[in-house]
């Protein structure tokens, strides 16, 4: 069965590069958010097993939006996603859950790695 995966950046490129480095027989696209505030209501509507989520978004940041879906859903795999001039956020956001971290400019291998590193966790 397909991991349901939910991709939330404001920058369309962005996205589209995340969605072709997923787009294995492994991996399924049920959404993609452009806010943090869109971000948080489809995580609750179409509860996918992974987000990865951009820390600088409009109407809400990433670092806000992660809190308000671990407030959700406690279990939530969440990866930050962002250039390295916000490595400060991204600690930030493994002290409130995130399982890990891809730094822009990204390769499809670092995504695949961040990707299935968060799934082998919950196989321990």
């Amino acid at each position: 069965m397909k991991k349901k995966v939910l991709i939330a950046d404001d920058t369309a490129l962005i996205r589209e590069m995340i969605k072709n480095a997923l787009g294995t027989e492994e991996y399924q696209i049920v959404g993609e958010a452009v806010t943090g505030l869109e971000a948080v209501d489809m995580y609750k509507e179409k509860k996918p097993d992974l987000m990865v989520l951009d820390i600088n978004m409009p109407k809400m940041n990433g670092i806000d939006a992660l809190s308000a879906v671990i407030a959700y859903d406690s279990n939530a795999k969440v990866i930050m996603c962002s250039d390295q001039k916000y490595e400060g956020m991204i600690v930030m956001a493994i002290k409130k859950g995130a399982k890990d971290f891809i730094v822009k400019p990204f390769t499809t291998s670092d995504v695949l790695y961040a990707v299935k590193k968060a799934f082998e966790e919950e196989e321990e």
